[in-house]
Order: structure tokens, then sequence, then C-alpha cells
């Protein structure tokens, strides 16, 4: 196989990498009725004028599987902690006790469940469709290969390397969003 298919191979397979992981990140911050300190990766503190993960800021510990608890590591940002996560639209109320804040996860209803596993279904086809368009853009730079000199098979056969790795690519994102699945739907 000619060099230059070659290397828009390896590019396709880090690029599909890259959305595979981007799908897992998504797929990971909807939550399946478990604490998780993930849940918070989106709170913004202002810290100093500052707009700051909460992470950043403060200690966030799952002391059993329905509660969050954050430890700011400085007193004062005690309550700007709380409106943080209030504003965030977590989905979480938080308890403010002097020295930490505390969350309650309330356990996932039926219906609850359902409208999850349709955003994980969501998800898993916006991850699907950008390891297509990745596998277009790289048979169109194949394509274009044809003007410096690479033959016909060489190039029918790197749009097939192709195919073959966006196949395994969505296999894998199918295999995440079903993990997620009964995650989710398991009580």
């Amino acid at each position: 196989m000619n060099d230059l298919i070659r290397q828009q191979l390896a590019d396709a397979k880090s690029t599909m990498d890259k959305a595979v992981d981007h799908a897992d990140a998504e797929l990971l911050k909807i939550r399946a009725g478990k604490a998780m300190p993930s849940m918070l990766d989106s709170v913004m503190v202002e810290y100093y004028g500052t707009p700051t993960p909460l992470s950043q800021v403060a200690s966030i510990n799952t002391p059993d599987a329905r509660t969050l608890v954050v430890q700011p590591w400085e007193k004062p940002l005690l309550v700007k902690i709380e409106k943080a996560i209030i504003d965030s639209n977590v989905g979480l109320n938080p308890q403010n006790d002097g020295m930490v804040i505390r969350m309650n996860v309330p356990p996932l209803t039926e219906e609850r469940r359902r409208d999850l596993v349709k955003k994980v279904k969501e998800e898993a086809e916006r991850g699907r469709i950008a390891v297509r368009n990745i596998r277009k853009d790289i048979n169109n730079k194949i394509q274009r290969l044809k003007s410096e000199g690479v033959s016909e098979d060489e190039i029918k056969t790197g749009e097939g390397e192709v195919q073959k790795l966006t196949d395994a690519y969505i296999v894998k994102i199918d295999k995440l969003a079903e993990v997620k699945e009964k995650d989710i739907m398991t009580v």
C-alpha cells in the first residue's frame, strides 16, 4: 500500500479515536442515578473574579452511592460554590452546613430512565455521525491522491481500509452506549 494512503489511514485512526473519546465523555455526563464527581464537571465557580472549574477550588467526594460532598479549599468559597451549583442547573439541591456542601442524588424514576436512554442513543448517534464524517473526509483526501500518481487500485484498497476502520469505531461507540444503557436501566 502507498505511503500517502497509509498516512491518511493513520490520520483517520487518530481522529476516530478522538471521536470515540468525545462520545465516551459525553456519555459519562449522563447520570445513571449514582453519585459521581464528574456530575459537577460543568460547574464554574467565581474565584477572584475568574470563572474556575469547581474541581480546581474544592475536593468532590462520594461517601456513598447517593451523596456528593464538596469541600472547598478556602472556607469563604462555600457560598459561591453553592450558588454556582444552583446556577449550573445540574439538577442537584446543595445543602451548606458551614463546612461542606452535601447533595443527595435522587433515585431515577422509570420514566426518567427511559429519557436518559434516549439521550444515550442521541449521543451515540452523534458519535457515529462524527466517525462517518471523518470517513468522508479521509476518502476525499485519498481521492485527491490520484493527482500525485497513486493508482486506482491503491485508492480502492485505501477506501476499503477506511471503511473497515469506520465499522470498527462505530462498533466501539455502540458498545459504550450499550454499557451506559444497562447502567441506567439497572435499578
